[in-house]
């Protein structure tokens, strides 16, 4: 049974840094691309980064490209996401997600608001 279960979400005033974890199992995890994508009020689901299975490869939408950085640790079965410079507009609800052949697999969920 393949399982992601996302934490490191939270309240942040703007400018501020969260740094979020998704931990898999039920997979070789080491074998898959990881992305991440976000759900904000009354917007679709969007990616916000993806990370090749050495790491090397990574790739940002637009709207974080410079601020935010993903990552992955194999042996942990990790991926995680650095979000620096947090603006109101990163609010949403953060997912992780791969994909074993054609079936898509997304964690619960956390909640990122930024406010001051």
């Amino acid at each position: 049974q393949v399982q992601l279960v996302e934490s490191g979400g939270g309240l942040v005033q703007p400018g501020g840094s969260l740094r979020l974890s998704c931990v898999v199992s039920g997979l070789t995890f080491s074998s898959y691309i990881m992305k991440w994508y976000r759900r904000a009020p009354g917007k679709e689901r969007e990616v916000v980064a993806s990370i090749g299975v050495t790491g090397s490869n990574t790739m940002y939408s637009d709207s974080v490209e410079g601020r935010f950085t993903i990552s992955r640790d194999n042996a942990k079965k990790t991926v995680y996401l650095q979000m620096n410079d947090l603006k109101a507009d990163d609010t949403a609800v953060y997912y992780c997600n791969t994909r074993m052949a054609w079936t898509e697999y997304w964690g619960q969920g956390t909640q990122v608001t930024v406010s001051s």
